[in-house]
């Protein structure tokens, strides 16, 4: 991960920070580890917490810890320190990992689009027609809307050839 492209973003959940960066080089988000496990787990030693699951992970075979890089995020007292971050797809393992009421609502989530992505599959209908849905609940007009599809269908055809 190269530090110089990277911006530091902070979301919010439940009325707490998590540190967030994107990579503009790898075109990815990156979250802080130890915001995330703390927010989740509601522990008052997050780095504690996150230690004793990383040790848990390994032993039970879960590669997570392997792709977990460091970045230097600036920390509550402005200072840059190299923090464990992980990108989406590994969130969503170690989201798994946590036994939390926060986390609940987040699995609950990540299971339906699961489900949803699973019906994508067998009828790829669903797949456009919810692409459709997105653009406009996102107030995009129709013209442009079928403009896109278009777009979409001629890269597709073009990447076929």
């Amino acid at each position: 991960m190269n530090q110089d492209k990277i911006h530091l973003v902070n979301k919010i959940f439940n009325d707490e920070t998590i540190r967030t960066v994107w990579d503009e080089k790898l075109e990815k988000y990156f979250i802080s580890v130890v915001y995330l496990v703390g927010v989740l787990s509601e522990s008052n030693r997050p780095r504690k917490y996150w230690s004793d699951l990383k040790s848990k992970l390994k032993q039970e075979g879960n590669e997570v810890s392997e792709k977990i890089g460091q970045l230097k995020l600036k920390s509550p007292d402005d200072k840059y320190r190299l923090t464990d971050v992980f990108d989406i797809g590994e969130m969503f393992r170690i989201i798994e990992s946590i036994p939390s009421k926060n986390a609940e609502p987040i699995k609950r989530w990540l299971a339906k689009l699961a489900s949803e992505r699973i019906d994508e599959t067998f009828d790829p209908s669903l797949a456009a027609q919810s692409s459709i849905d997105l653009y406009r609940a996102k107030d995009y007009g129709e013209k442009w809307i079928v403009e896109r599809m278009k777009g979409i269908q001629s890269r597709k055809q073009l990447t076929d050839v």
